[in-house]
Formats: C-alpha cells, structure tokens, sequence
C-alpha cells in the first residue's frame, strides 16, 4: 500500500495540488497555461486526421481474452467505415482496438495520460498525445469523434460513458451513437439505468441513447445509420494544414 502511494506522490504533483483549493494566484495561472499547452498539444496532433470513433475499456485486459478479441474486431471494423479508431492509447482493450484497425490497414491514435502504472502507450497508434490532466484527456477523446463504443472497464472507462451519455443529454453535444458491449460484464449498471427511470431521475428516452449489444454487426450498423450517414461523414472535408503554424496532417 505504501509503495502504491508513493507512486501515486511521483505523478503530476500540480493537479492534485490544483484539486487541493486556492493555490496563490501565480499557483493557478502557471497550472491554467499548463492545461492550456495540453490542449493546443492535442488540437495540432488531431485536428487533421479526419473523423474518430473512440473505444473506451480497461488497460488490464490481455492478447486472447475475449473482450480482447472482440475490441480488436470492432477497431477493424470501424475502419471499414472510414473511420479513424481512437483511443486512450494505452494498453489492454485499448491497445486491441488500435491494433484491429492497424491490421485492417486503417489509421490509430491515442490520447495517453501520464499515470503511475498501467498507462503505457501501445505499440499500435500512428498518432499520439501525451496528457497531464484527466479532465484536458476526456475533451480530447470526445472533440474528433462521432462515436462512441464502451467496452468492459473500470472507474475510468465508467466515467467516459457518463461523461459523454451526460454532454448528450444536456445538449451540450449533438446526439451522437454510443454503444455499451458487454451485456454480461454490465448487467448490474443496465439494471441500475432501469432503477433511475423507475425513480424518474432519468427518462427512457434518455436511455435509448445508448446501444446495449454483443455484437459486433450490430454495433456497426448502428453506427453506419446514426454517425455516417447522419452526420454524412462520407462527405465531410478534413481541414488542410496551414503552413504558417508549422501545421502537418
């Protein structure tokens, strides 16, 4: 335990500080141009790489578990559609996905975050950005895409879902599809989405955003009808790097 948390000590001391209350004034305005470097960091790595869909799930997955399996199918056959396959960029059920969508000669990056175990960046991304800050990392992975797929995972991969199902119920985001896989890994969460529309706290029309499946097929189709073809992706245009920012796709 004691080793645990003097890992936890050697990672990115000036979030916790920032999450701690006031800071002095100098404190905060050095931490606010740190977010702002991260941010502008991902904009000038992602901002040219055309449309994302973004797999969420653990890191603690291994090769030849089938949760691992079917993330590196889903990341193959997202790129079928046309999409780029992004992701946390670490390894696990990550790493499968952006490795399907390598294998299926499409493109693969990562958001990583710099954390004391588990999050390493995977072998398998064409693009990547390094993160200090959670909450800079999680606008990032929504920002590019137009889909969302949510594989088993744990607190994090738990907090993607909500966070971005939240953005859509509130309008803040247009409606796009998001996909939970793994029935049997989370049947205790659909169970507990039917409790807060029995208790009114959400609606059942909030629950229909989202798609609650194991297959694969049907995830796709799901995402051809309402990110595709929606949003008509097929002809969506992608920005041109502009020479007097040293801009590269």
């Amino acid at each position: 335990m004691e080793n645990n948390l003097e890992k936890l000590n050697e990672v990115n001391h000036s979030e916790r500080i920032f999450l701690a209350g006031p800071q002095p004034r100098a404190s905060e305005l050095i931490f606010t141009l740190k977010l702002l470097r991260d941010f502008i960091r991902g904009m000038r790595t992602f901002h040219f790489i055309g449309p994302c869909a973004t797999v969420f799930g653990s890191a603690r997955y291994k090769e030849g578990h089938p949760y691992y399996e079917q993330a590196r199918q889903i990341g193959s056959s997202l790129v079928d559609l046309g999409f780029v396959v992004m992701t946390g960029g670490g390894p696990g059920l990550m790493e499968a996905a952006n490795r399907g969508a390598r294998e299926a000669g499409g493109k693969s990056v990562g958001c990583n975050i710099r954390l004391p175990d588990e999050q390493r960046i995977n072998p398998y991304l064409d693009k990547w950005v390094l993160i200090d800050f959670f909450f800079v990392r999680k606008v990032l992975l929504t920002k590019y895409s137009y889909a969302f797929i949510v594989l088993p995972g744990g607190f994090g991969t738990l907090d993607e879902l909500f966070g971005s199902v939240t953005l859509i119920q509130t309008k803040k985001s247009k409606v796009f599809p998001i996909i939970i896989m793994g029935k049997h890994f989370y049947k205790d969460l659909i169970e507990h989405i039917d409790h807060m529309i029995e208790e009114g706290t959400i609606t059942k029309e909030e629950k229909d955003l989202i798609l609650f499946t194991d297959d694969v097929n049907e995830a796709i189709v799901h995402i051809q009808n309402f990110a595709i073809k929606k949003f008509n992706l097929k002809e969506k245009k992608i920005p041109k790097p502009f020479w007097f920012f040293n801009e590269r796709k």
